[in-house]
């Protein structure tokens, strides 16, 4: 008796071969699977705030800074918080400054605030002085050293003064603010 291999029979072995295959690998890709989770990956939210205020306070009890926006919504992937229409105040000391932009980047703990668009910044007048107005694309600001830093250009106005430059640093507690790079001003004689 001859042995004649039929080709229905070796596609039957073929197909539950490839059954076997497919239900080993699903098996494997779901013992894979089990334990993750793509929540770390996703930036979703996990609440929000609208119209808030965030008051910060000294050892005394008096307020030191605080945080006025639109809307505030909170990432827990990265622990930020994304701040609209941000409006931060500086209240110590005889010339409180105010400092506003278009969004507000505010990192864990609100150590560290990256303001970013439109950042204009109004240092009070006094009885003597005007007005002092800064602006520029960017600043960080650490609100508790009260310190405040970009490397993008600014432009500072008091009165009919005007200095440009690239780069500063804002020390809030001692009032000055130093200039980088390419600093150009044109400065009011005051009469006396």
């Amino acid at each position: 008796m001859k042995f004649k291999p039929r080709g229905q029979g070796l596609f039957q072995i073929a197909l539950m071969t490839l059954l076997v295959g497919l239900t080993l690998w699903l098996q494997r890709a779901a013992e894979l699977t089990d334990g993750f989770s793509d929540t770390l990956l996703r930036h979703d939210p996990d609440y929000y705030a609208e119209n808030f205020t965030v008051r910060r306070f000294d050892s005394t009890g008096a307020v030191q800074n605080m945080l006025v926006a639109k809307k505030m919504v909170h990432y827990p992937d990265d622990d930020t918080t994304v701040a609209t229409e941000p409006q931060m105040s500086f209240l110590k000391g005889p010339r409180p400054t105010r400092i506003t932009a278009l969004q507000g980047l505010i990192g864990p703990d609100a150590g560290e605030v990256t303001l970013v668009g439109n950042v204009r910044g109004v240092r009070a007048a006094t009885a003597t002085d005007p007005e002092i107005v800064f602006t520029t694309t960017h600043l960080t600001v650490f609100p508790d050293d009260e310190v405040a830093r970009t490397n993008a250009a600014v432009t500072f106005a008091q009165g009919a003064s005007v200095i440009h430059g690239i780069g500063m640093e804002a020390d809030g507690k001692s009032q000055i603010y130093k200039l980088h790079n390419q600093v150009n001003s044109t400065i009011e004689n005051k009469r006396r």
